[in-house]
């Protein structure tokens, strides 16, 4: 027999990794537990069964927690709290530090608890998970190190609830509980129903590395458990899971001036153009949509082929998924392990059965007994077909082509999710024009699934908002604003019955949208007055419609966001000197509307306050960050998209300026809607904006009741962000309504902001301003 013959005919043995070591583990536990609460275990109450996927065996009996139990952990949280936080960052950095070292002590047992737990395969528990939760602890050991250097005056939440997902139980965990603990915070974690074994080992090593008790505090159990840590008083909900639980969470916290960040489902673009190399291609799609079985809220799941290599790219592609092997996890030869359950099988099943329109191709892999799914490819879809869109978060894969870039950037845009995407090209030119243009947190060139501490991952649109990783991730766990003095509401003055007196000429005001003065669709205008109640003029009571007609102006004026920074900032200087030469008219005119005499220092730092704008406009464009990569890992800033603004009452101008001039610096385009009692100022200054070379629809401004107008705002699906600082108590309405389409918010939560100091500029700006795309370029071999 020839090597050639050897090669051809012989076959992968089995390499199974025992699972005495596990098994022994939760014996040892009494194969029944309870919650870790204030630094130990509860004993078991009433039980449910975790099960291994792959065989069906019980695993052990997890504890359903009760509302006492989540009141008790969430107690043992807030009482652990200000002594972690006083302990100081090299304090707290020595405790992250003995974590990673212990994971690393027991990445074993913890990588045969993961995979019997999820069914994934025990090369990718042992390869990937693993070492990636002992990172993440690394990492913010070293944050926790220099924090207190490097963001002075920072202070932690306090209490913060998460919810991890079943597919990445113990790297989810290290995701939100490793920036939790180095910013200063106590957690109450509640791990999935179906995986929490690993959550449960984690806890027995906090008190090995010296995690004082009540700081980590665990709860297990269902949904159920999730919406009592959401209910509970806490300081911030961190929530890894599904878009639909995502938008009730971002319902239930509405509100009640608690920080939230959600990482939630996705439906990403694979696109490969021509020139790929195609082999590398197919590798890398392997590894896209069949690692963890497709179980990944990132999996490249919707493949965009160009269309004159699609049928040779397809045929690759069908040849490898043979090659697929499909069987026990436990076995370091298996490439795709078990459906998580029974029942998110059911859920797979039922979403291809009801596919009645593409080529459905299932690779020839024998499946064993037990939660398995073929490796299945999907062909001949069109970009509306339910399967193209909706998350099936399993093993399969779908497809269509495209003929030119800028059609498979339209159709990977074509989806409400923006998780993540991956271009492959060997043009290093084409695959860095087509990054920036996906709707996406995260762009892989040439690759996939790459993750690291220190780069910020997370989505936009419906997969939520905020980052994991990096600065950002740590931030998201900070507080780096003391909270203002309670908002007192600002109205209007009244009639004091004096007439009028009569402009040689009439100056109507109207709203500002598209570049254009506009008359209010509704007709209807309301008179102003001084503090001596003599009307000042009249101001347009803009509608609904009228908030329709600013948002798709703003969203028309899109090439604003393409313009070099450089121009962007020159064209808000120009603002400045303009109005600046109108500084007299418009002081005068502040002083008559709100009754005050200082309308001349309001104008002067309205116009600093622009330069401070345009000055940054080219300087926060983002960073590379030091990944274990031969290649770069660029965070890149980039704008939001359309904000819609309610600004201040109490500053007419100034707070106009400051909301309007962050957002515009960095590429957005605003809606508006000016100080409710003194909107006269706001008419005055788009004579500003007519002579500044500000193109039409990235500034439109709305006058009228903040809070008829805020809702529509809130609940209009192309609107990407809304920022509220109005004197009226809109804050939970703003936050209810967005989440329609997980737009991001800004909202004062009743509270007062200094706009003529230091808070009415600066950091959080920069941040509410921008969102964080991450690029990963490998290159070299």
């Amino acid at each position: 027999m020839t090597v050639r013959e050897i090669f051809e005919t012989m076959d992968y043995g089995t390499a199974p990794e025992a699972s005495t070591e596990a098994l022994d583990w939760i014996a040892r536990e009494g194969g029944a537990f309870g919650h870790f609460i204030g630094g130990a275990f509860t004993g078991p109450g009433a039980t449910f069964a975790t099960e291994n996927p792959a065989t069906g065996a019980e695993l052990a009996q997890v504890t359903q927690a009760a509302q006492d139990d989540v009141t008790a952990a969430v107690a043992a949280a807030r009482k652990a709290q200000p002594g972690w936080e006083r302990l100081g960052g090299k304090g707290r950095a020595r405790v992250l530090y003995a974590l990673a070292r212990a994971l690393q002590k027991h990445s074993r047992l913890f990588a045969v608890l993961e995979t019997l737990d999820t069914g994934k395969p025990i090369r990718e528990s042992r390869d990937i998970d693993i070492p990636l939760a002992a990172r993440h602890f690394y990492y913010h050991a070293g944050l926790a190190q220099i924090l207190d250097a490097e963001r002075p005056g920072a202070r932690a939440m306090g209490v913060c609830g998460q919810i991890v997902p079943w597919n990445f139980p113990l790297l989810m965990l290290a995701w939100k509980v490793a920036p939790a603990l180095a910013a200063g915070n106590s957690v109450v974690l509640k791990p999935a129903e179906w995986t929490p074994l690993t959550a449960l080992l984690f806890a027995r090593i906090c008190g090995e590395a010296g995690v004082p008790k009540g700081v980590v505090n665990i709860v297990t159990g269902d949904g159920a458990v999730g919406e009592m840590l959401v209910a509970a008083e806490v300081d911030k909900i961190a929530f890894t899971g599904s878009t639909a639980v995502g938008r009730r969470i971002r319902e239930a916290t509405a509100g009640r001036g608690i920080a939230l960040t959600l990482e939630l489902g996705g439906k990403s673009p694979y696109i490969v153009f021509e020139d790929a190399d195609l082999d590398a291609a197919v590798e890398g799609l392997v590894d896209a949509i069949w690692f963890n079985g497709g179980q990944v809220c990132c999996a490249g799941s919707r493949l965009l082929v160009q269309e004159g290599i699609a049928p040779d790219f397809h045929a690759r592609l069908r040849a490898r998924m043979d090659r697929l092997r499909v069987g026990d996890p436990l076995d370091k030869c298996i490439d795709v392990g078990a459906i998580v359950h029974p029942e998110h099988l059911a859920r797979i099943r039922a979403l291809v059965d009801a596919n009645h329109a593409g080529e459905v191709y299932s690779a020839d892999a024998g499946l064993p007994d037990g939660c398995f799914y073929p490796p299945t490819l999907i062909t001949g879809l069109s970009p509306a077909a339910p399967l193209m869109q909706e998350e099936i978060f399993g093993p399969v894969l779908v497809s269509t082509t495209f003929r030119t870039p800028a059609e498979a950037v339209a159709l990977a845009n074509d989806s409400r999710y923006g998780l993540a995407a991956s271009v492959w090209s060997e043009s290093v030119s084409t695959a860095l024009d087509i990054a920036p243009r996906l709707a996406s947190g995260v762009v892989w060139v040439n690759g996939t699934n790459m993750f690291d501490a220190a780069a910020p991952f997370g989505g936009v649109r419906e997969s939520g908002f905020g980052r994991e990783g990096g600065w950002e991730g740590l931030s998201a766990y900070l507080r780096t604003e003391a909270p203002g003095k309670p908002l007192k509401r600002v109205a209007a003055f009244g009639s004091g019955g004096a007439a009028a007196e009569p402009d040689p000429v009439d100056r109507t005001a109207k709203l500002y949208v598209g570049g254009r003065q506009a008359r209010p669709d509704g007709g209807h205008s309301r008179t102003v007055y001084d503090r001596a109640g003599r009307p000042v003029g009249q101001a347009p009571v803009a509608n609904r419609k009228d908030v329709r007609n600013a948002v798709e102006a703003a969203r028309a004026a899109a090439g604003w966001a393409a313009m070099p920074a450089h121009g962007r900032a020159q064209v808000i200087y120009y603002l400045a000197e303009n109005l600046s030469a109108r500084a007299d008219d418009f002081a005068a005119r502040l002083d008559r509307l709100t009754g005050g005499r200082s309308g001349a220092k309001e104008v002067e730092a309205s116009v600093d306050r622009l330069f401070t704008w345009a000055a940054w406009a080219d300087k926060f464009a983002g960073d590379s960050r030091a990944v274990p990569l031969r290649g770069l890992a660029l965070a890149l800033r980039e704008p939001v998209g359309v904000i819609g603004a309610l600004c201040p009452d109490e500053a007419p101008l100034l707070g106009l300026v400051s909301v309007m001039a962050p957002a515009i610096a960095f590429g957005n385009r605003v809606v508006l809607v000016a100080s409710e009692p003194y909107p006269l100022a706001a008419t005055d200054f788009y004579q500003v904006l007519d002579t500044s070379d500000v193109p039409g629809g990235v500034v439109n401004l709305l006058t009228g009741p903040h809070a008829d107008l805020a809702p529509t705002l809130a609940a209009h699906a192309d609107v990407d962000a809304v920022w509220s600082f109005s004197s009226s108590d809109l804050s939970a309405e703003v936050e209810r309504l967005s989440a329609g389409n997980l737009k991001r918010t800004w909202v004062n939560d009743g509270r007062a902001r200094d706009w003529s100091g230091a808070a009415g500029e600066g950091r959080a700006f920069l941040e509410a301003a921008t969102e964080v795309k991450t690029v990963w370029v490998p290159y070299g071999a």
